[in-house]
């Protein structure tokens, strides 16, 4: 049997705004109901920060509705202009489909495509908008906006005011372009629903109303709530930028190291957002974690949910062996060859081109960890050099056979997280 969405995310803490909780929750638990999220495909890749709109057509698909994923093959062409301060570069059609294909086999790890009366459905809005000619949509989508409402939209009025920003009518009509996806899944799908994140209520309203001018009929909107880490960051980012779930933009190891780096004051949140545990069972996780949080066994069970969903149980567990082994929770020594090269693969990696014995000071620098051979002997002296997992004190040691690895690697650490491999060649 449905139930009731719009209760189940907000205790979870999805929800900013809905049109009619009230009566989109009666709705839900009487009858099977239609909801969508459009994905922009402006990239190849969505992100985390995209899994709060995913994670919420999972949990309607979960409670017996329908969700759809709308790729945007046809409004991508344009780009959504809400919360820009500059127009997006055009891409080309080629370009936009080529993202579009590679979201959609993303997608297909969150969603259940063969489930029955509620099966997820994976759409492309260029379907219907590629063959829309441009008086038909003006008679038949654009008399329903009004200039004055489109441009009373905070981010239209900001670019307005603004003579070195401006808007373009491009950039303007993709308002029209949302609502009439909304209008036509409606009329084709009975699709009821639109979900988005929170800069998303105006266009969310916009289709609510066409369809409302259009066909009489009642339409509801839910936005999500902007995800900010305890720090006061919009959460997906790491040092490098946005955490990607494609493999060739953020490598399974970084994403599995962006959870384990949790902060335990997002950790309830995170949970409750990312998981589908309980909310019984999120709080006798956080309470075990608060009282060992040094184990961080909360991240950990996290991280490697979050890997194995996005990228597979076989490749989760290879990063969590090669976590594992960086972080000393197993012997380096016990490594084999294939998981010392995906951690070559994930940190400095140096080359010992000449014969073993190797001085360890120039091995330290080939490594990268220090730049000169008295900043090595500095770092020695201080303790603050590993091999291999031991702490070294000599000087004048001398990298022999007996301390190659597998795969032809000798471990590297200087001071407490800067982790290194040599690689010795010959």
């Amino acid at each position: 049997m449905p139930q009731n969405f719009c209760d189940i995310i907000s205790k979870r803490g999805f929800m900013e705004w809905c049109s009619d909780q009230e009566e989109l929750g009666a709705k839900m638990e009487r009858d099977t109901v239609t909801g969508y999220v459009g994905f922009d495909p402006s990239a190849d890749s969505l992100h985390v920060g995209n899994m709060v709109p995913i994670m919420g057509l999972a949990w309607l698909q979960r409670l017996g509705h329908r969700p759809v994923a709308l790729a945007g093959g046809g409004t991508g062409l344009i780009g959504d202009p809400s919360g820009k301060t500059k127009e997006r570069q055009l891409l080309s059609v080629d370009q936009v489909q080529h993202n579009v294909e590679c979201i959609k086999r993303q997608l297909a790890r969150f969603l259940d495509f063969g489930r029955g009366e509620n099966s997820a459905i994976l759409a492309n809005n260029y379907d219907w908008l590629g063959g829309i000619g441009f008086i038909e949509f003006l008679r038949d989508t654009g008399k329903y906006f009004s200039v004055s409402s489109l441009v009373n939209r905070e981010y239209v009025r900001s670019r307005i005011d603004d003579p070195d920003k401006g808007i373009t009518y491009t950039e303007l009509s993709y308002i029209l372009l949302q609502a009439y996806d909304f209008d036509h899944m409606y009329r084709t799908l009975n699709c009821t629903l639109q979900l988005g994140g929170n800069d998303q209520q105006g266009n969310i309203i916009g289709g609510m109303d066409l369809i409302h001018k259009k066909t009489g009929g009642r339409a509801y909107g839910i936005t999500f709530s902007l995800l900010l880490s305890a720090s006061g960051e919009k959460f997906g980012k790491s040092v490098e930028g946005a955490v990607y779930l494609d493999p060739n933009r953020t490598s399974p190891y970084k994403f599995y190291q962006f959870w384990i780096n949790a902060d335990d004051r997002d950790l309830e949140r995170l949970y409750r957002i990312y998981s589908f545990a309980s909310l019984d069972e999120i709080a006798d996780i956080v309470a075990s974690h608060e009282k060992r949080p040094g184990l961080r066994e909360a991240q950990k069970r996290l991280a490697r949910d979050m890997t194995e969903r996005v990228h597979g149980e076989t490749t989760a567990g290879k990063v969590i062996d090669a976590s594992a082994v960086l972080f000393g929770e197993t012997d380096v020594k016990s490594a084999s060859s294939e998981l010392l090269d995906t951690l070559a693969a994930e940190i400095p990696t140096g080359d010992i081109n000449a014969p073993l014995p190797f001085p360890l000071l120039d091995g330290l620098v080939a490594s990268g960890g220090v730049s000169s051979k008295s900043e090595a002997r500095r770092k020695i002296k201080e303790g603050g050099v590993y091999m291999n997992g031991e702490r070294q004190s000599d000087e004048a040691k001398q990298l022999e056979s007996a301390d190659v690895l597998q795969g032809g690697y000798i471990q590297l650490r200087v001071g407490k997280k800067d982790f290194r491999l040599l690689r010795c060649n010959r």
